[in-house]
């Protein structure tokens, strides 16, 4: 429909695959297998619930009759109870064993968690492949000498790989600390209204240990190894904060490498893909605008601010909970997974169609390295005999007079000539510029980037290998 309001990350931005985890179908469907394993376990348990009523709820996990649930909600204005109706009248002979003893927070709250467990499987699996995509691209520049930026200023070398790891660093970390929030994974359970499970104790007629053991079956039928030991009715909303803290994480790194790319696209040096057809600017045809990098990091804003939102539904849920959350979470939390899920895959289109200009990078290095190289001149014009204060002070003054000619000028930086017609520093220009070759000004840059790689990267990526293969689509 073009005459509604319809999120940009489900039309624009976000790809199927997060869409659908988020519909209502993955929704409602999981809230039926939560009712089917909640049988299954009341079954197992003693309860008297029949196989064929069982076998009834199987047979409509997926025919969602919306219809009925949606006029039913006009007349209660309950939307659980609107579905538990609604699957009632598709399976008449389960129609009396449907909830039974549950909550509505036992299929909002466990579906709520089922459905941000597998986005951030997603986020992981498109981390991995971009981490493998980056380390590549690092391997590939590692002995490729730049310069350096502090401050945004010229500073000492570095190599196009070497900076790339600091990108892929940041990634690893993000990596670890999704890894980490997946381990904790568990269920909310079935803890009853306001999570003492006293419904089921009257169920299982004052039984505790069938009450325990409820919890667990669900667990494992809906594929979690543990629930919450205690809660509420609801899961505890830090689970939110959590998620959408390691999201923002995710943010954050996303957008330190758009604005390095951006920085770079100014000077020239590396570009973000830039199609055959595409138009950078409807007014100035010559422009080639890095519209991947600057989305990345206008989504990633949206995310870093968004996580705010968990954080505080978190600090002012009242005893064993209220509804202020509700409305909030379901607009914060899957927005944040949607557009992190654009993030990364942006970020891995521009990671695979990266372009490198060497020659503009040797150019803009050659400019500078006369200044950054003083320090080596100095010292080997003090071996052949020169005096070290003295030889300091000239070229402290020729540096002054070499940059105001490039500054105020606009003139090429002829300090190597400067220093070469001193008879004190006793070298020729050719001895001068012997020193200049870029490869001697980075350091352990080739060599902190291959072990980086073969030593913490590489491992992660053939461990997380079956992950490997994820394709993007950019769709604007």
């Amino acid at each position: 429909m073009t005459n509604t309001y319809e999120s940009p990350l489900n039309s624009r931005y976000a790809s199927k695959e997060m869409q659908y985890i988020f519909s209502p179908d993955k929704k409602f469907s999981t809230w039926r297998k939560l009712w089917i394993a909640l049988a299954e376990s009341e079954k197992e348990l003693g309860l008297q619930i029949t196989d064929e009523q069982i076998a009834q709820m199987r047979e409509h996990i997926y025919d969602i009759n919306y219809d009925t649930a949606k006029a039913r909600e006009k007349e209660v204005r309950h939307d659980v109870m609107s579905h538990v109706y609604a699957y009632g009248e598709q399976c008449p002979k389960a129609k009396p064993i449907i909830h039974l003893g549950a909550t509505s927070c036992y299929v909002g709250d466990n579906t709520d968690i089922i459905i941000m467990t597998e986005a951030l499987e997603l986020v992981k699996k498109k981390l991995v492949c971009l981490i493998s995509e980056l380390s590549k691209f690092a391997r590939e520049y590692k002995d490729l000498p730049t310069l350096a930026f502090t401050h945004f200023q010229p500073a000492q070398p570095t190599t196009v790989g070497k900076r790339a790891t600091l990108w892929l660093e940041d990634l690893m970390m993000d990596l670890e600390d999704v890894e980490h929030q997946l381990s904790k994974a568990k269920l909310l359970g079935c803890k009853g209204t306001t999570g003492t499970q006293a419904s089921f104790m009257e169920l299982f007629e004052g039984d505790e240990e069938k009450c325990k053991k409820l919890d667990e079956l669900i667990a494992n039928k809906m594929g979690f190894d543990a629930s919450f030991p205690v809660s509420g009715q609801t899961y505890p909303r830090k689970l939110d904060s959590q998620m959408l803290n390691v999201l923002s994480l995710i943010a954050q790194s996303a957008y330190k490498f758009s604005n390095d790319i951006r920085l770079l696209q100014h000077l020239k040096q590396i570009e973000e893909p830039f199609e055959k057809s595409q138009i950078g600017s409807s007014a100035m045809a010559y422009k080639r605008n890095p519209m991947r990098s600057e989305r990345i990091g206008s989504l990633a804003r949206y995310v870093i601010v968004d996580a705010l939102n968990p954080a505080i539904t978190a600090s002012t849920q009242w005893f064993e909970r209220t509804l202020d959350d509700s409305a909030n979470k379901r607009i914060s939390v899957p927005e944040a997974f949607l557009a992190v899920d654009a993030i990364l895959g942006l970020y891995i289109n521009v990671v695979d169609g990266l372009v490198v200009y060497d020659k503009v990078i040797y150019q803009q290095f050659m400019r500078e390295i006369p200044f950054m190289a003083t320090e080596n001149i100095m010292m080997d014009a003090v071996k052949r005999g020169g005096d070290r204060q003295d030889l300091h002070e000239k070229i402290r003054v020729y540096s002054m007079e070499a940059g105001k000619r490039v500054k105020a000028e606009g003139l090429d930086n002829n300090l190597v000539d400067l220093i070469a017609n001193d008879e004190a520093f006793g070298m020729t220009k050719a001895e001068i510029e012997s020193l200049l070759k870029p490869e001697n000004f980075v350091g352990r840059a080739p060599g902190q980037v291959n072990d980086f790689l073969t030593e913490y990267v590489e491992p992660v990526i053939e461990k997380n290998k079956d992950l490997l293969g994820v394709e993007v689509e950019i769709n604007v």
